[in-house]
């Protein structure tokens, strides 16, 4: 049976990407590869509790949320990650996954909305970025730009052309907490008009913690 070590599941409002606002459950697991410097979700480095999968889906449905967001940590980086997907699509759910694009996302259920990032200089991962990702994303996927500083917003806005981005899929750009303003990067986007998405991280203002609520 699969199990899979769970962080948390918790219900809120989605916090980024093209669902911002709207009322979501949330599963956490446990795990990363990446050390980010701007990690906020530290603590689902390790610890959690093994859990089946109908043990997941019960507590998932519990919440009786449309929308389902399979976060980390990590979360590819547990085997079993791709069943939870797709049983969670099975099941009814508009699913996404919120991913750090240095794993292989080709397996990832169809149905599934894939966030994934590309990690900038500042991030101190970027030479975990896995590019090849970029030819399985589907136009409803999203690519996330986390954005330290001016360096980081010339090299991401680098990587938006070189890789036709905005013709692949939507493009987020968003600032990093209490490191770049986010009026900066507004006026960096509007300035050189650029096809993405400004975003800021909804639950920080709403709550100012990454923590399940």
């Amino acid at each position: 049976m699969t199990r899979l070590r769970i962080t948390e599941i918790f219900h809120s409002l989605q916090g980024e990407s093209d669902s911002v606002g709207l009322p979501t459950t949330f599963v956490r697991l446990t795990g990363c590869p990446l050390r980010c410097g701007y990690c906020d979700t530290a603590y689902a480095f390790k610890g959690g509790e093994w859990m089946d999968l109908p043990q997941i889906m019960q507590r998932v449905a519990g919440f009786g949320a449309r929308y389902v967001t399979v976060t980390g940590g990590e979360p590819l980086a547990q085997e079993g990650c791709h069943e939870l997907l797709g049983a969670l699509c099975d099941a009814g759910y508009r699913v996404s996954l919120e991913t750090s694009g240095a794993l292989d996302i080709a397996p990832v259920d169809p149905r599934v909305v894939n966030v994934m990032d590309l990690k900038t200089p500042a991030s101190g991962e970027m030479e975990r970025n896995l590019y090849e990702n970029i030819d399985h994303l589907k136009p409803r996927d999203q690519v996330k730009f986390v954005i330290c500083d001016e360096g980081d917003y010339h090299w991401s806005r680098d990587q938006l052309e070189k890789w036709q981005l905005a013709e692949r899929c939507q493009v987020l750009f968003s600032p990093v907490a209490g490191q770049l303003e986010p009026s900066q990067l507004a006026d960096w986007i509007l300035r050189d008009r650029l096809p993405v998405r400004f975003q800021i991280q909804l639950h920080k203002y709403l709550w100012g913690d990454v923590s399940g609520r």
